[in-house]
């Protein structure tokens, strides 16, 4: 079974090809995260949303005109090289035509796959049209849930969030005690590769790289060794040996929490589903602990009984929110 669809993009091939290649570009309008190797032979991961990754490997690459891999969803009982997915860019007036085949799909996948393409090729064409696409509704409430495929769903709120931040923003202060934007930056991402380093991988990230650039190339491979390991067992984190659940759930609280912490700090809006606000809740009671409070985290705060539940999650991690 094949799945054939062109759309019109007001951007050059070249651009074209860059926004569906580059993992920057990817993060914009089809994947939360994105790991490319991006020659003949080469593979890549893309975690198209909390939960969900598909890989496979790129068999022909024509930089600006044709690109073309394998694919396969990540845990699926087949093999990655079942179907095959061929992008094509033609330059027309004003623009270019992108064209997806999707090839030798298995009986009963056709339909899941073009609600899918559909969905990402109309994401596709709004980045394109008005500079941004939007968050994904897909991405919006991870279900099934587990720490890890939570902790996808929070990356991706981080890093828009991060995708925003100016140089102005910099020396903004926070809600995080002692922190300016840019040193809780540095706090972030430093968080996310200690426990990359808990996992076993040396991460190096480009200390003059955009901030969200900067995350997500501390957080995708990190969530992807994650995954890979599981949530069994427990990880030795220097300090002490943790629950691997609770190491993911530091994640989600580092992701979700400074997120907010962001956008007070420079009166962006965020936006989380309830139901993923109350989860990730829900982890930071399994986590922060009595003996926690004055070290790591403030004592809780007040808030209405009305509140919702993300103004609930930061008043638990001791923040002060406009319910109280």
């Amino acid at each position: 079974m094949t799945i054939d669809k062109s759309v019109f993009i007001p951007a050059t091939p070249d651009e074209a090809f860059a926004l569906i290649t580059q993992p920057e570009r990817l993060r914009r309008w089809q994947t939360v995260a994105a790991r490319v190797d991006l020659r003949v032979g080469g593979d890549y991961r893309w975690t198209i949303t909390p939960g969900h990754s598909a890989a496979g490997t790129f068999t022909e690459i024509d930089p600006g005109k044709r690109v073309v891999f394998t694919w396969g969803w990540e845990g699926a009982a087949a093999p990655a090289d079942l179907s095959t997915v061929t992008i094509t860019m033609d330059a027309v007036d004003g623009g270019t035509t992108v064209r997806l085949v999707h090839e030798g799909l298995g009986a009963g996948e056709e339909a899941g796959h073009t609600e899918g393409w559909n969905h990402f090729l109309d994401r596709l064409v709004a980045l394109a049209t008005t500079g941004d696409a939007g968050p994904d509704t897909w991405s919006a409430t991870p279900d099934p849930i587990n720490e890890l495929i939570s902790a996808e769903a929070t990356l991706a709120i981080a890093q828009r969030v991060l995708r925003t931040l100016t140089t102005a923003d910099m020396d903004q202060p926070t809600p995080c005690e002692d922190f300016t934007v840019s040193g809780l930056v540095e706090h972030l991402i430093g968080s996310v590769t200690r426990i990359a380093k808990a996992l076993g991988l040396a991460i190096a990230v480009d200390p003059a790289a955009a901030p969200e650039t900067r995350l997500a190339d501390a957080a995708q491979p990190t969530l992807e060794a994650f995954q890979a390991r599981g949530l069994e067992g427990t990880i030795d984190m220097g300090f002490a040996e943790l629950p691997a659940t609770i190491v993911a759930n530091i994640l989600n609280l580092e992701f979700l929490v400074h997120a907010w912490d962001f956008a007070t700090a420079t009166g962006r809006e965020l936006d989380v589903a309830p139901a993923l606000s109350g989860y990730v809740l829900d982890l930071a009671r399994n986590t922060i602990s009595p003996q926690m409070r004055g070290s790591s985290f403030a004592e809780e705060t007040l808030v209405d009984e009305s509140a919702a539940n993300m103004d609930r999650l930061v008043a638990f991690t001791g923040r002060q929110t406009t319910s109280a």
